[in-house]
């Protein structure tokens, strides 16, 4: 398909998208927009981690820690002096986090830069090791963050952390950095970084057998990666409009994984199918947990239900579908054209 068309074909998408984030606000209610809002959310934070693990086959389970950097990063320049003097109640706040101060956009954009910095200074060490080695590093590194965070209370206010962020985030925000995360994803793929990290994926000597700078590449990609989970936190943090050290466990990292995979390693129309069906899902199963009646009889509800069905399911796509939903294909604007002109075809259109 000509580029030009292309290009008119992508304007009149994200048109249509910003018609129905109008219509969303005016029409739904704050239930389903914060559906919404944790759909766009959960899509950076997919396409994120497909970036490292599903493009360039570096399996890190540090996503929960880069996360918390961006969250505490915005949250600290958002936040009023007034509202740090009043949250800041175990141990005062270090003078420049209580006057730290920052428009949203800014402090969203430092967020992602300061994740990508912790980023690069642990990849370095971290990405000479092996797959399995470099999941137990990166776990343990989203853990020390963790307990930094419980441990330095003049900086993160300790196990309290922050109450009362500014909810900048509605649609208009998390939709936009959305598209702007899908866009750098599809032209980093598609460039030739794209193709050496896909190389590296496939076959490691290989890439290196042709004159490639692995090590340096990877880097490149685990600190992409964690610039856009640390926007991923930095928007969820005030979305949710608080924050803490207990939020950032590895079953954050767990939910954006299960999205990955279920949409399929290296398909980044399967990470924006799939972020969108598990979502919903996670909500919609909160049923699950809820208790159940049959008569006077009462079957009593168990908190963490739904992950383990959701845990359940995840097993049975790695069993049966390990490609998950798209495998390795992506959504085309000349497939979709060529699809609907068949149909219509077929209908004597």
């Amino acid at each position: 398909m000509d580029a030009k068309i292309n290009a008119i074909l992508n304007i009149l998408a994200a048109a249509v998208l910003g018609l129905s984030i109008w219509w969303a606000e005016d029409h739904l209610d704050g239930y389903m927009i914060q559906i919404l809002n944790l759909i766009a959310v959960n899509i950076i934070l997919a396409l994120s981690l497909n970036l490292i693990y599903g493009f360039t086959g570096l399996f890190s389970l540090g996503h929960a820690g880069f996360m918390a950097i961006g969250a505490y990063v915005c949250s600290i320049l958002i936040l009023a002096p007034e509202q740090k003097e009043m949250l800041f109640i175990l141990e005062p706040a270090y003078d420049w986090v209580q006057s730290a101060q920052a428009p949203f956009f800014v402090a969203v954009v430092a967020g992602g830069l300061i994740a990508a910095l912790f980023g690069v200074l642990v990849g370095i060490p971290l990405l000479r090791l092996g797959d399995d080695y470099l999941g137990m590093a990166t776990l343990g590194f989203a853990e020390i963050v963790r307990i930094l965070a419980i441990n330095l209370p003049r900086l993160t206010n300790g196990a309290l952390g922050f109450k009362g962020i500014p909810d900048h985030a509605n649609l208009w925000w998390n939709f936009g950095w959305c598209l702007f995360t899908l866009f750098v994803t599809i032209r980093l793929i598609g460039s030739n970084s794209g193709n050496v990290f896909k190389a590296i994926r496939d076959d490691e000597t290989a890439a290196k057998a042709m004159g490639i700078d692995v090590f340096r590449q990877k880097l490149l990609s685990f600190s992409i990666g964690a610039f856009f989970a640390g926007v991923g936190g930095a928007l969820l943090g005030s979305l949710v409009a608080t924050i803490d050290p207990k939020m950032f466990t590895f079953v954050l990292t767990f939910n954006v994984l299960m999205i990955v995979v279920t949409g399929g390693l290296g398909s980044i129309t399967g990470s924006v199918l799939a972020g969108i069906v598990i979502t919903i899902l996670l909500e919609w199963l909160r049923f699950v947990e809820n208790p159940v009646y049959f008569g006077d009889w009462e079957l009593p509800g168990i908190p963490g239900m739904r992950m383990v069905v959701f845990s359940l399911a995840l097993i049975f796509i790695i069993l049966f579908r390990r490609e998950g939903f798209m495998g390795k294909r992506e959504f085309s604007w000349d497939w979709a054209l060529r699809r609907f002109f068949k149909k219509a075809g077929r209908h004597g259109i």
